[in-house]
């Protein structure tokens, strides 16, 4: 009797821990109290037993049931488990959501209203078009105009691909871009030599600035000396030639009529004549004009 009671209760002690466990992979947590609710669907595609049901994002609860109504064709019953402080106002939508991959989700979206549902009442179900359904909604229409204009772009392409004037082009892009290039390798050396033109510069402008330095200095020196004395004598001696001058070209002077006055001239022409004929006469006889007398 007493084996059998033992054998009873590890049977229950299984069973217990099976359920648990089962629950547990669901998502179930069967220690933390739950309100529950249901909604009704015409499709639930991708919705899954344990699928989180969230309120503004953050997960409230889970989906605990899924069945169909059999006695309401064409629909689907989702019962879920929510938090027992969550409190679902009259109004409120249950809205399933899939996502790019097609995992769907219940999203409540409450209602502002004071009346709040009962636990177990059933919530307005909805079922919103899915991610891919909508790409193909909205976007396919939009991809089906821009078709013809794709094909025409890609066969211009093509045909200016073909063109032998790009190829001519890009050859000539070639060349420039090899010039361009010869160019750069020769500024590249004309920096590398800068430094010594710089050098020189540096140079060239250490003497400007020693010259500078040296005008400076005369500057000076002739701002210190008596300029005016100097230029009063230069002008004196200028009145000075100019008189000398006048008196020169002036017939009435000495130095004018011995320049000017032809008569003078040829008198001191023939003086010298005549004194250049004594001395000749002089050389060839000259005992006639010097006596020697011999003690």
């Amino acid at each position: 009797m007493k084996r059998n009671f033992i054998i009873g209760l590890c049977v229950l002690i299984a069973l217990a821990i099976l359920f648990f466990g089962i629950e547990f992979l669901k998502g179930v947590n069967v220690f933390k109290p739950a309100n529950y609710y249901s909604a009704s669907y015409t499709n639930v595609a991708g919705l899954q037993v344990s699928a989180p049901v969230s309120v503004n994002g953050f997960k409230v609860g889970q989906v605990s049931d899924i069945s169909y109504e059999y006695d309401n064709p064409g629909h689907v019953l989702v019962e879920m488990s929510l938090d027992k402080a969550l409190k679902v106002p009259q109004g409120s939508k249950a809205v399933i959501e899939a996502d790019l991959l097609g995992t769907a989700t219940v999203r409540l979206e409450l209602a502002a209203n004071n009346d709040y549902h009962e636990v177990g009442d059933r919530l307005i179900g909805i079922t919103a078009s899915g991610m891919m359904e909508s790409v193909s909604q909205n976007l396919m229409p939009g991809v089906n105009r821009i078709l013809p204009t794709v094909d025409t772009l890609l066969t211009n392409v093509s045909t200016l691909v073909a063109d032998p004037a790009l190829a001519a082009s890009i050859a000539r892009l070639d060349h420039i871009t090899a010039t361009l290039a010869s160019t750069l390798d020769r500024l590249d050396r004309s920096v590398v030599s800068l430094p010594a033109v710089m050098s020189d510069v540096r140079k060239i402008t250490s003497n400007l600035d020693t010259m500078s330095c040296n005008l400076s200095h005369l500057s000076a020196r002739l701002d210190k000396s008596d300029i005016d004395v100097t230029l009063r004598n230069v002008r004196d001696i200028s009145d000075q030639l100019r008189v000398l001058s006048a008196a020169l070209n002036s017939d009435d002077s000495s130095l004018g009529q011995l320049i000017h006055d032809p008569a003078l001239y040829n008198n001191l022409n023939n003086a010298v004549s005549s004194l250049d004929s004594l001395l000749v006469d002089v050389k060839k006889n000259p005992k006639r004009y010097i006596s020697i007398k011999l003690l």
